[in-house]
């Protein structure tokens, strides 16, 4: 059992409880939902699920204009930082590969600057963003932008890709196995897929609570419905028809809160302390350190502390029949 496991097993307090075919312990509840370390489907996720077609109106009209107002525009402000972490990403991507270029697609591509960055570097891009606002800003900038949620049928309509990028995507599909699944049938046999999601329940999460006895800040139903460690993400992979080869995590913004930042419930203090972690791995990248950098984040992958996890993974091979039985 891994350290992280360890740490949901501290937070498994709320009994067990059965939902439909899933059933696990409790391990938070809010908004009227109970978050499950689900023994069916090997990650913990929210009970009730909500219906799909709720969430697709959601996602389409009031996303970015009631969940994150400030997003598209703090994105804009971030461009220099976000081109690093893009350039970064698409470098493993063409390592991993073999090849400098290709056709990559985003799926949940939100305001377009990592089509936009791929772009810059000889990709043929094409990014799927179900929300208008952030579809409109995509194309205001040059972006390829499909204006649409992810189906089988879309999928089949927009061909195959050598690469396959979906970021913050994956915590808020109600059904991560099935689109994981449509998005290994857009795949090349030999391509790559980079997913990356929140880190939740990790062990620095844990510690601040621990400290400062507040609530699971990180538990956000309807919008996050599914709460993933490295080794839950890699066992759905697994599930869905896929190999990792690699994987790291981003810096731990719960160093903040160690030093007494505390940002929970404070955006402005939160947006001050993303600029001091903005401006250390820029320092990094602009001293050459990129390396030391890799190493640091794999490292705290191991660790199991990082807020996001990144992870990369290649298609097992299937024949076409196979994928379609799958779905």
């Amino acid at each position: 059992m891994s350290r992280q496991e360890l740490f949901l097993n501290e937070y498994a307090t709320g009994g067990l409880k059965k939902w439909k075919a899933h059933e696990g312990f409790i391990l938070d509840s809010v908004n009227g939902y109970d978050v499950l370390e689900c023994q069916l489907c090997k990650f913990a996720h929210v009970v009730p699920i909500p219906d799909e077609s709720e969430l697709q109106r959601v996602y389409h009209d009031e996303y970015y204009g009631e969940e994150k107002p400030n997003y598209l525009e703090e994105h804009s402000e971030d461009l220099d930082w976000w081109n690093v972490v893009h350039g970064e990403r698409y470098e493993r991507i063409e390592q991993l590969l073999g090849q400098q270029s290709g056709r990559l697609c985003d799926i949940g591509s939100g305001p377009g600057s990592f089509l936009l960055s791929g772009k810059s570097r000889g990709w043929d891009t094409l990014g799927i963003e179900p929300s208008s606002q952030a579809a409109a800003q995509s194309r205001a900038h040059g972006a390829n932008v499909v204006e649409e949620f992810l189906t089988p049928e879309l999928a089949h309509s927009l061909g195959r890709f050598d690469a396959i990028q979906m970021s913050e995507v994956l915590e808020h599909h109600p059904d991560p196995q099935k689109f994981l699944k449509i998005a290994r049938m857009m795949m090349d046999p030999q391509g790559v897929l980079c997913v990356v999601v929140p880190n939740d329940y990790n062990p620095l999460q844990r510690a601040v609570q621990q400290l400062t006895q507040c609530e699971s800040w990180w538990v956000a139903p309807p919008h996050h419905l599914n709460y993933f460690t490295l080794q839950s993400l890699c066992h759905l992979l697994a599930q869905c028809g896929f190999s990792v080869v690699d994987s790291h995590t981003t810096f731990p913004m719960e160093f903040f809160l160690l030093m007494g930042e505390h940002y929970i419930g404070n955006d402005k203090l939160g947006r001050n302390c993303h600029k001091k972690r903005m401006q250390f791995e820029l320092n990094l990248s602009q001293t050459g350190l990129q390396k030391e950098k890799a190493t640091i984040f794999r490292n705290f992958a191991a660790l199991g502390i990082g807020r996001e996890l990144v992870v990369y993974a290649k298609p097992n091979v299937q024949s076409p029949e196979q994928e379609e039985e799958n779905l």
